[in-house]
């Protein structure tokens, strides 16, 4: 067993949801809570029998690159709340939905579960950012699957919450930087904490502002309420065990380094007691159940920091006991509003009434959880409350008496909104139309776990001592022993009357304004609306948010025209200026330089090319002219030895062509007409940037031979790889990691042409009038194309194939056989009569992806020999094989999926029909007269338009 399996089998769950769902639909939460489970008793194994422990599994050695985890007592509690409260919470989701089958809900539930896990397990700087923006994505994606109402809160949530994601990035910059590790362990025992106050400072205050927006502190705290647009099971994983306690977990765990600065504590107590006070306050001004709760978790977080930013081993005691309390209390009242709106259709605290009568075991879970928050004898919550208190009382920052007095005034308010859940609510006359029971058994029995267990570890609070003083131990940068142990009595002292005093005044505080509540509602007056502060967090975030998008709207606009000599007049420019410097650092001709006879050849024929696209008046002659400086090209890199790159350069070339023009059969045949300066500033714009960009090139690459990296390379490649073909080794073996990271970019490509021609369909523009009559079949025309397809497409298939396999010690490779390959599906299409080309329409979203998960999965069997992406090696009878061979076919499908979604979005006409499907060639016999219909456009007469084109004629 190990810290890496307890991982890797909560991610499996991910994938597991959609399937599970599938299976039992809704209720796929109950074998999931019992997969979170699976963990969950990993980890505590660990933990009993070997206390602290990490693991590291190396990932890419040689860049100090690998997955570190380290479960400590600090770590472990937040494990058992991320996994226990998951679990109940997914059981309570199997009885709340409603709809049959919620895969995507599931999926992003445990998603979120396992970078929660990831996040506290990590010990390793780079996966703990990763896993912290994680998190914010998972919380995102559920706020806004929500409905389409939920989309402004939650692009509200995410800008606050990626904003101090970009603070905790700096923070870690500055770290590796200053230690000189990523290994988050060791860089906070680094002395540059104690001995560098300006490096102190600056992530204190970094990793403070992150943590704070995660949670939701003042100012940051309205993006909470906010986002309680999300259904009540993502409120409560939210609130009781994920996302905001991310942030909790950060301070905590940066606590002893980070104290060094003196600005950590001064600016958490601080904050924390203003967010208590407020959050308080404009809690018991709602009517709304989920409001009055999220504003009462920013007050409960408030509280939180203010004991993290006091640092003793109390504070830290009292913070460790109050993370479980308040994951008990505001997970079981979270699933109990949405319950009673489940049961009841409403959670407006004025429309309420009666629920003892009609939901009484339901009415004593929520009067539990409500006592606990409210710190009342003998919950759970009493005991982290009174810990608070004790801890301001003796803080070494400030007036330890003043700094108590201020969390008491929050409590007062503490008491006032929990009283408020439940005394206008459970008396009264019973409401009609309540649900039966049975409608949510699941979401009771959820209620019941979190608050009874609030009420059962009050008494025996001393059982948790194993796993809070541990936590507060590594949170205060002490060991085990110097911690207190918990207790539910401690005598009379100053902070049970502090308590006292407070619940009494809450109490008072509720029964007033009930009072005025029912003195409104018995003169037949309307419920007010819930108050609302001139100036709302809000507000500011949608103005920032607003503002931003006017500044951007309005740099666009500098550029925002469809002139594309314009658009590309800019980076000319700018490259015609940087290629002033040149002069200066130029050496001469460098030895390493030659020309032939050839080359003059070459380069006349790259100017005739140029000179032709210039003087081209239309677009497919432009096109066709550029074909002349493309293939130059490839006589260049043929002329030089580099068959590789010719090979590749001509097969793009081939394949650019066929997408230019299926391009311009939407657009206007001719160029624009330009006045004379125009056309001389674009010339003069032209020689310039060409100019300079040959001077660049002959400053940096004409003085120096082969580098060493590229000496290495060439002189070790066939010993380390077994491969001699230079070029593929670099790109496979070598250079694996680049090459992954490019398969991403080009199936983000695939994914960005389908959703573009999602957005902007295609432009369905009628064809010319044929020249002649024998032009007007397009079943005849492509008689010849189809026949030459027939014999071609196999073969090139099989050529395809072959280049792929001979790629590591031959000229080929997956890039340039996945090029072939989609070289025979380009000809299957221009060989068809019509659109509608089965060989074409295919899942190429699922092939570009099924590359990347080829090439990913491959890297990971090369952990085998101790390295991502190394590949492995193995003779198989007589053959000489090779991992790296698999990672090419990750290639060939990635690029290959790129090209057929240039082909199928931009080639394959939308039916307008009504009928959902493409005509076929049998639905409409050829045609025999001179004309054909004008609503498509085929491929065949785009052969037919491009010898219009380029003879002159038409019209257009």
């Amino acid at each position: 067993m190990s810290l890496v399996l307890a991982v890797a089998s909560a991610w499996i769950l991910v994938p597991l949801a959609p399937v599970l769902v599938r299976l039992f639909g809704r209720y796929a939460g109950w074998p999931l809570a019992l997969g979170m489970l699976f963990p969950l008793g990993i980890l505590a194994g660990l933990r009993l029998d070997a206390g602290d422990v990490s693991q590291t599994v190396p990932w890419i050695p040689v860049l100090d690159v690998a997955l570190r985890l380290r479960m400590d007592g600090l770590a472990f509690l937040f494990v058992l709340l991320i996994l226990v409260i998951g679990a109940v919470v997914l059981i309570y989701s199997s009885s709340y939905l409603r709809a049959p089958r919620s895969p995507g809900f599931y999926l992003l539930m445990t998603a979120f579960a396992a970078a929660m896990l990831t996040l506290v397990l990590a010990d390793d700087l780079l996966l703990l950012y990763v896993a912290w923006e994680l998190t914010t994505l998972c919380s995102y994606l559920l706020i806004l699957r929500s409905g389409p109402h939920a989309g402004p809160a939650a692009t509200r949530t995410l800008l606050v919450t990626v904003a101090g994601g970009l603070c905790l990035l700096g923070a870690v910059c500055l770290i590796i930087v200053r230690t000189g590790t990523v290994q988050l362990s060791a860089a906070l025992a680094d002395p540059a904490w104690s001995s560098d106050a300006g490096f102190a400072t600056a992530v204190a205050a970094l990793v403070a502002v992150a943590a704070m927006t995660k949670s939701a502190q003042f100012p940051f705290h309205s993006w909470l309420p906010d986002a309680m647009v999300a259904p009540a099971p993502v409120s409560a994983y939210l609130h009781a065990a994920a996302m905001v306690k991310a942030g909790i977990y950060l301070l905590m765990l940066f606590s002893p380094a980070a104290s060094h600065a003196v600005i950590w504590p001064a600016l958490l107590v601080s904050i924390g007691l203003l967010t208590a006070a407020l959050g308080a306050v404009l809690a018991v001004t709602r009517r709304d159940l989920k409001s009055l709760l999220a504003y009462s978790t920013v007050s409960q977080l408030g509280l939180l920091v203010a004991a993290i930013g006091v640092g003793t081993e109390v504070a830290m005691l009292a913070a460790s006991i109050h993370v479980i309390a308040h994951a008990l209390f505001k997970s079981s009242l979270f699933m109990g509003v949405g319950l009673i709106e489940k049961r009841t259709g409403t959670r407006d605290l004025h429309e309420l009434s009666g629920l003892w009568r009609v939901m009484r075991w339901e009415a004593v879970m929520l009067v539990l959880a409500a006592a606990s928050m409210a710190g009342i004898v003998p919950l759970v919550g009493f005991v982290s409350k009174e810990l608070i208190f004790e801890s301001l009382l003796h803080s070494p920052w400030g007036s330890g008496w003043l700094l108590a007095l201020l969390a008491a005034a929050a409590t007062v308010f503490t008491v006032a909104y929990s009283a408020r859940l439940v005394l206008p609510t459970l008396p009264g006359p019973a409401m009609d139309g309540v649900k039966p029971w049975r409608y949510a058994a699941a979401m009771s029995v959820a209620v019941s776990a979190t608050a009874l267990t609030g009420l059962v570890l009050g008494p025996t609070v001393g059982i948790l001592d194993p796993i809070a003083i541990p936590a507060a131990a590594v949170a205060a940068g002490v060991a085990p022993t110097e911690v207190g142990h918990l207790a539910l009595w401690h005598g009379v002292n100053i902070p049970l009357v502090l308590s006292i005093l407070a619940i009494a005044a809450g109490l008072a505080i509720a029964v007033l304004m009930g009072r005025r509540d029912r003195a409104r509602s018995a003169s037949g007056a309307q419920a007010p609306a819930e108050w609302v502060a001139p100036v709302t967090g809000v507000g500011v975030v949608q103005g920032i948010h607003d503002r931003i998008i006017s500044f951007g709207h309005r740099v666009g606009d500098l550029t925002r025209f469809d002139s594309t000599a314009g658009q590309l007049a800019i980076p000319f420019v700018l490259i015609g200026a940087a290629a002033l410097t040149t002069p200066l650092l130029w050496q001469g001709v460098g030895e390493y330089s030659s020309s032939t006879f050839l080359d003059g050849i070459l380069l006349v024929l790259v100017v005739a090319g140029v000179v032709a696209i210039v003087r081209s008046r239309t677009r497919l002659g432009g096109v066709i002219a550029s074909g002349i400086v493309g293939f130059t090209v490839v006589l260049t890199f043929f002329t030089l030895g580099a068959s590789d790159v010719a090979l590749t350069q001509l097969l793009v070339e081939v394949l650019t062509v066929v997408v230019m023009v299926l391009v311009l059969r939407r657009m206007s045949w001719r160029f624009p007409k330009e006045d004379a300066r125009r056309r001389l500033a674009a010339v003069v714009a032209a020689v310039f940037t060409g100019a300079a960009a040959t001077a660049a090139t002959l400053v940096f690459t004409g003085h120096r031979g082969l580098s060493d990296v590229g000496e290495y390379m060439m002189g070790s490649a066939e010993e380390l790889t077994g491969g001699t073909n230079i070029v593929n080794v670099i790109l496979v073996d070598f250079r694996a990691l680049d090459t992954l990271g490019e398969l991403v970019v080009l199936a983000i490509g695939s994914v960005a042409v389908a959703a573009l021609l999602d957005a902007r369909p295609l432009v369905e523009r009628k064809r010319p009038a044929p020249a002649s009559p024998a032009l007007a079949n397009p079943f005849g025309n492509a008689d010849y194309l189809r026949l030459l397809g027939r014999v071609l497409v196999p073969v090139m298939i099989v050529a395809s194939l072959f280049m792929l396999l001979r790629g590591h010690t031959a000229p080929g490779g997956g890039f340039i056989a996945a090029l072939l390959g989609a070289g025979a599906v380009v000809l299957s299409y221009l060989s068809a009569p019509t659109d509608d080309v089965p060989r074409v329409q295919r899942p190429y979203l699922a092939i570009a992806g099924l590359g990347m998960v080829v090439a990913a999965g491959t890297g990971l069997i090369g952990l085998f020999d101790g390295s991502f992406l190394r590949a492995l090696h193995v003779d198989i009878l007589g053959y000489h094989f090779t991992t790296a061979l698999v990672f090419d076919l990750g290639v060939y499908f990635a690029v290959l999926g790129v090209i057929l979604a240039a082909i199928n979005r931009l080639g394959v006409s939308t039916p307008d029909d009504g009928t959902g499907r493409r005509p076929r060639p049998e639905d409409d016999p050829p045609p025999t007269g001179s004309t054909a219909p004008e609503d498509s456009v085929t491929a065949a007469e785009t052969v037919q338009e491009a010898s219009i084109a380029t003879d002159g004629g038409g019209t257009r």
